[in-house]
């Protein structure tokens, strides 16, 4: 047996808070909307996918943001998106040097940490 891959990463948000998803994984990242599973939509939350990167939003009644454990999402141009965050009223906190890559660190709407990665 093998590990193929990940299939997904799921972070934790305030029920009710969909829209607040939207506008900033939909809108501000440009992530697509995955239509969630009937017996899971119950539960609310919402799914997003961009490239082969699929992040899935689930209510947690006790909601804490995840501010150290985190995915790292590779982008095409973090210039570009830094500029189209700030345009949106995130700040991105240049990341650690790591050979091979820039690097920065957002936060959503929720406090939840993203790493956003560009190759070079």
């Amino acid at each position: 047996m093998t590990i193929l891959g990940i299939d997904h990463v799921q972070l934790a948000m305030p029920a009710g808070a969909e829209d607040i998803a939207r506008a900033f994984y939909g809108g501000v990242l440009g992530m697509a909307e995955e239509p969630k599973p009937a017996d899971l939509a119950v539960r609310g939350g919402c799914w997003f996918t961009g490239g082969s990167a699929h992040i899935h939003l689930g209510v947690e009644a006790d909601f804490r943001p995840a501010r150290k454990a985190h995915p790292a999402l590779l982008v095409g141009d973090l210039e570009a998106l830094s500029a189209r965050l700030a345009d949106h009223g995130f700040d991105i906190t240049p990341g650690t040097p790591l050979a091979g890559y820039k690097r920065g660190d957002i936060f959503d709407p929720f406090g939840n940490r993203i790493e956003l990665m560009q190759r070079v």
